[in-house]
């Protein structure tokens, strides 16, 4: 026997062994379906203090049926599962993911509709114990203080070490960001860490040469 023979048994063994009856194709799409509205109330649960997108939560709910689908069709017919790889190749997704729980929430609903199609429901359900016992601990561990943009505009005759003396008194480290010279005078933007943003702002809002201050607070994707 010939390589390409083993190799052609073992294919057709696979897919005689993978028959898929209808019972067996309503409990995989049942069990999907209940995973899929687990899914969908752990992400309205974890994003009821932030910004709620209910049309990607829709989304999260439909993916593992119709993830756990396409592995039934793989597992079942050999030119299906070619042409749904080849299919697959030339698909791209142009909706940007804008917070990144959010890519592991896409990552967790077609994940499981994989595992689900492969029948291995107790593995599944693993995943969802643990996923959701990680995502709600850590969300309980403290962030650590952010830092604050300090914008200034101080006029023509303002010093530059004058303001950096004022902020380091108040704050732990400090840097400045941005610096724009103008025929009016010079607009600095400062990133810091301190506990005192009040006292900050009227500190340098004090300086004899500063026209305006502002605090910002900002998340690290701030562009300058």
């Amino acid at each position: 026997m010939s390589f390409q023979d083993i190799i052609k048994n073992s294919i057709l063994e696979t897919l005689e062994n993978n028959t898929l009856s209808t019972a067996s194709i309503c409990i995989t799409l049942g069990i999907a379906l209940l995973f899929s509205l687990y899914i969908y109330a752990i992400y309205y649960l974890s994003q009821k203090k932030g910004f709620y997108n209910k049309q990607f939560n829709i989304v999260l709910g439909v993916l593992p049926i119709i993830t756990a689908g396409i592995i039934l069709a793989m597992q079942s017919n050999l030119i299906i599962s070619l042409g749904m790889v080849g299919a697959l190749s030339i698909v791209r997704f142009r909706t940007a993911v804008k917070e990144p729980k959010d890519l592991l929430f896409l990552f967790w609903s077609i994940g499981v509709g994989i595992i689900l199609g492969a029948r291995n429901y107790e593995l599944a359900l693993l995943i969802c114990l643990v996923v959701t016992i990680l995502l709600f601990l850590l969300e309980l561990i403290p962030e650590g203080r952010a830092s604050v943009l300090l914008v200034v505009n101080m006029d023509r005759e303002g010093k530059e070490d004058e303001l950096t003396a004022a902020v380091r008194r108040l704050t732990g480290s400090f840097k400045v960001k941005s610096r724009n010279r103008t025929m009016d005078g010079t607009d600095l933007i400062i990133e810091c860490r301190t506990k005192q943003e009040g006292e900050l702002l009227d500190a340098v809002s004090s300086l004899s040469h500063v026209q305006s201050a502002s605090v910002i607070a900002h998340d690290g994707e701030a562009v300058y």
